[in-house]
């Protein structure tokens, strides 16, 4: 039977799947185990009665396990490794935080509004030491079997990617090859192709409240 999830609408087209990174994380967590879903896309600016009655905080994403709902993604990841361990996606411990800096990095600089404040060269900071991890672990965080962290990177890297070329016409240096390298990895799995926003425009639109905010 096909796991039930709720996740992201995209911003003005309700019919079609959205541009929140941790539901993209689920979705590339349900692909790459093959277990088979049935996707319920939330619309966040018009939640649906059924949605909000199972889940009253309205956040996404959330999947039904044994007839309840669960919200956030670390725990919907944790236990469909559980229940579903056939493919695993264990990351090794010591390498489960790799990255696990650079959203909230990107986040500061892309609502940065001083271009002295700090926050581009920390986000330089973080990428350089993935990049560094790459270089001498790669071609994935965890080697050459792509993991849970890896999952959890990919529609964040995607985010940062879009979103600072349009908005800061940022790019990630030439320099960090191994980012680069594991970026175009990501990117072109089967698992990432079904599971991205339909365009990049949605993306942009996800975050112009907060740029503009």
């Amino acid at each position: 039977m096909a796991l039930e999830v709720a996740v992201k609408a995209a911003t003005g087209a309700p019919d079609v799947l959205g541009d929140c990174p941790f539901c993209q994380r689920v979705l590339l967590t349900l692909e790459e185990k093959k277990i088979p879903y049935k996707l319920n896309l939330i619309d966040l600016s018009n939640k649906p009665e059924w949605f909000l009655g199972v889940n009253p905080e309205g956040k996404v994403p959330v999947a039904l396990f044994d007839g309840k709902w669960v919200p956030d993604s670390d725990v919907i990841v944790g236990i469909l490794e559980e229940k579903y361990p056939e493919i695993s996606l264990v990351t090794p411990p010591e390498f489960a935080t790799v990255g696990s800096k650079i959203f909230g990095s990107f986040v500061s600089f892309l609502k940065s509004k001083d271009p002295n404040d700090g926050t581009e060269q920390a986000l330089l900071a973080e990428l350089s030491a993935l990049d560094e991890h790459l270089k001498a672990h790669g071609p994935y965080i965890a080697g050459e079997k792509v993991t849970a962290v890896d999952l959890s990177l990919a529609p964040k890297l995607y985010h940062l990617v879009v979103v600072l070329g349009h908005f800061k016409k940022w790019s990630v240096p030439e320099s960090l090859s191994h980012v680069h390298i594991y970026t175009k990895l990501l990117f072109s799995r089967e698992s990432f192709e079904k599971t991205k926003p339909l365009k990049e425009e949605f993306v942009i639109a996800g975050w112009a409240p907060k740029v503009n905010a």
